[in-house]
């Protein structure tokens, strides 16, 4: 353990742990978990990580979806203010790099392909030691020809690479996820005791769709349906057949199951080499997965609930007694809490260190979390209230990068001569290219306001938005958080809507 701190003025008691392990777990819905009430699907291992690490109940995302979100971890900022998808920026000092300069080694196992595809292939460069397992839903990985279709549950394709990687995966221990907690717990094997700190990053895409498994995940939990699996949930707004519904929230608890029973070798390492000493353990997600709530599924930008947003979080930290924390938290929490391990001040980021609600030191860390989609409306909490503002279709909508990079799958144009140097983003001491990108303006259908309050309506099926008062109030909050991070002028635009 190491020495006293003191974050913001709260002093913490408590020395620090020498290491952190953290576990992103990709489109984890909270409500389904055992440890937050679910019943639905068996969650074994989480639920006895559970029993050690203190539960957060009030804990949202911040930048959305995949890239995004893990940008906020890497950098602490909210990526989805400024650009939809893409690397870390020239100007940026992501976690790793700040960590392997001070002497920390760290390291990334993943399987989660987008970090060195185009749009996030910088991000684990700054690792000392990275894994990357490979065969994820568009992973380009196997090319040769898929030899035959049948007896292959893996219909409809969305992209023929995943097929084709699919060839490889004969046993259960040859899937992706599998492979992933594997190579994670022979790492704290081979580097427990071996090391002054470390940092592991297990950046884990499952339970992700394709919700492809081998038996028994595949039929446990709708053993009566006689058709292909359907592994591909639609990224829509829409009532579906019982049946159907039932097949699809079946298929992602099957991966669930499957990712957490191998989550469960990363824990058995963990007790081999009596790392809960010294090691602040976090298992997180990066967003939700509506699936049928509110009859949405995927991740469909339409409206921000919390199936999407309110996320779990668990942290076990040395020395410290297990809580339930009801106070607000923010995915960008996570990255000032590592950064606080390791003995860096917050400075001016967005993100609060929790190590002094862990210890039960101080009761919260903020009084709102902001977050949300890029180029569409953003949403604010304060815990309890959940606020999304109608959204102008008219205001424009400008990409903050000096890295032109992005994925195939996102309509961004090329460089034009539209672009421009823009204002000085927070932070940076040069100017930024500010690009109009008129293919992310805010879809026409979201010019409702929605307010919800979460302890009155957890189900969000009362909208309060007819309460002239309660959305003033909400929408000071927002434009008070906007006002921190020092939001672009756009963004203010795009929200008058309920002012």
């Amino acid at each position: 353990m190491g020495h006293l701190c003191q974050l913001r003025g709260v002093p913490l008691s408590a020395p620090l742990p020498r290491n952190v392990v953290c576990v992103l777990l990709d489109s984890l819905s909270r409500n389904l978990l055992g440890c937050y009430g679910g019943h639905e699907f068996e969650t074994p291992n989480l639920d006895r990580f559970a029993t050690r690490a203190s539960q957060f109940h009030r804990h949202f995302v911040g930048s959305l979806p995949c890239m995004p979100a893990r940008h906020d971890l890497a950098c602490g900022t909210h990526d989805f203010l400024w650009k939809p998808w893409g690397s870390i920026e020239s100007w940026e000092v992501p976690l790793p790099r700040e960590l392997s300069a001070a002497g920390v080694t760290t390291q990334l196992v993943t399987d989660h392909y987008h970090l060195f595809s185009s749009g996030g292939e910088n991000y684990h460069v700054d690792f000392l030691g990275w894994d990357f397992l490979r065969g994820g839903e568009a992973d380009r990985w196997i090319t040769e020809p898929v030899p035959s279709q049948v007896g292959a549950p893996i219909l409809p394709y969305r992209d023929f690479s995943y097929p084709r990687n699919r060839q490889r995966f004969e046993t259960e221990a040859d899937w992706h996820g599998p492979r992933t907690m594997a190579t994670a717990a022979a790492w704290l094997d081979d580097n427990a005791g071996k090391h002054e700190r470390f940092f592991l990053l297990v950046d884990e895409f499952d339970p992700h769709e394709p919700f492809d498994t081998p038996a028994p995940y595949r039929d446990m939990y709708d053993p009566s349906w006689a058709d292909d699996p359907i592994i591909w949930p639609p990224y829509s707004r829409e009532h579906l057949d019982e049946a159907v519904a039932r097949q699809i929230r079946s298929q992602y608890g099957g991966k669930l199951t499957m990712i957490d029973a191998w989550f469960g070798r990363v824990l058995d390492a963990l007790d081999r080499h009596a790392l809960w000493d010294d090691t602040l353990v976090v298992v997180m997600t990066d967003h939700g997965l509506y699936l049928g709530e509110h009859d949405m599924w995927g991740k469909p930008s339409y409206s921000l609930k919390s199936p999407l947003v309110r996320v779990p979080l668990l942290v076990h930290a040395p020395g410290a007694a297990r809580r339930d924390v009801d106070s607000l938290t923010s995915n960008l929490d996570v990255h000032a809490t590592i950064r606080a391990v390791f003995g860096f001040p917050e400075g001016d980021r967005p993100g609060r260190s929790l190590l002094p609600v862990l210890h039960g030191e101080q009761a919260g860390v903020r009084e709102w979390a902001l977050g949300g989609y890029f180029g569409h409306r953003p949403f604010v909490t304060d815990g309890r209230m959940a606020y999304q503002p109608g959204a102008s279709t008219d205001s424009p909508v400008y990409v903050y990068s000096n890295r032109w990079s992005a994925p195939p799958f996102l309509p961004l144009p090329a460089m034009s001569r539209d672009a421009e140097l823009g204002e000085f983003m927070p932070g940076v001491e040069w100017p930024v290219i500010r690009t109009p990108l008129s293919a992310w303006r805010t879809p026409i259908d979201v010019a409702e306001t929605f307010l919800f309050d979460l302890d009155d309506d957890p189900g969000e099926q009362q909208n309060r938005a007819d309460d002239a008062k309660e959305v003033s109030a909400a929408h000071d909050l927002l434009v008070a958080a906007l006002d921190e991070v020092s939001a672009p002028p756009e963004v203010y635009e795009r929200v008058a809507i309920g002012q």
